[in-house]
């Protein structure tokens, strides 16, 4: 005689508990960081003088209007440097911050991140990558950064070297910069949405299974 199952009454209860938390996670995940972002954006509201803040002016304090105040300072300042007067103007800057100790590095290392990745004309995080990390046989996704081939002095042996990034999970913005050979990595025909979304859910968000199909290079 066969003894039941004590768990199969429960099964019913863990069914709908992950069904729910299912819906819930994400909603609550983007509510948490579209907060964050509308809040820190809002901070920008304590560079008008007190008199001219929502709370003096309306009586409440209105969230979002941050928001709107760093894309008009945003986009005003794109059509500043835009013309001849604000590129000189800017150039100047530049020109005094070089000459700043320890500013200067970080300014310029976040200035030429921030054109690479942002340019339409930028080469880096075009193109996901499959590397064997941390060890052979054990493959992770990575981003092409930039080609190595101007850093590497001649006669050393090394002439296919390419900067790439491996994110860690779930915390892309974290990560290893490593320099590989480019005939050792696979190129996948996944976009970089794609990975990141399969970053993001520690892997259980797969794309579609023939855009995994990966390449060789070279």
């Amino acid at each position: 005689m066969d003894i039941p199952q004590k768990t199969a009454p429960m099964s019913w209860w863990r069914r709908y508990l992950l069904s729910g938390f299912l819906v819930w996670l994400p909603i609550v995940v983007t509510f948490t960081v579209v907060k964050f972002l509308v809040d820190l954006l809002d901070s920008s509201l304590l560079l008008l003088p007190p008199a001219y803040r929502p709370e003096q002016l309306f009586g409440i304090n209105i969230p979002g209007l941050g928001v709107i105040l760093c894309f008009v300072i945003v986009l005003l300042t794109g059509m500043f440097v835009a013309n001849f007067v604000g590129r000189w103007m800017v150039d100047i800057s530049e020109s005094v911050v070089n000459h700043i100790p320890l500013v200067r590095s970080v300014y310029a290392g976040v200035k030429k991140v921030t054109e690479t990745i942002v340019t339409p004309q930028g080469q880096s995080f075009r193109r996901v990558l499959l590397v064997e990390y941390p060890r052979k046989d054990c493959w992770t996704i990575a981003f092409q950064t930039h080609e190595a081939y101007g850093m590497i002095k001649e006669g050393v042996g090394i002439d296919d070297l390419i900067s790439i990034y491996v994110p860690t999970t779930p915390n892309p913005t974290s990560g290893f910069w490593l320099m590989v050979s480019a005939s050792t990595v696979k190129e996948l025909s996944i976009t970089v949405d794609d990975a990141l979304k399969l970053i993001l859910s520690l892997g259980v968000v797969i794309p579609d299974e023939k855009k995994l199909v990966g390449k060789r290079k070279g």
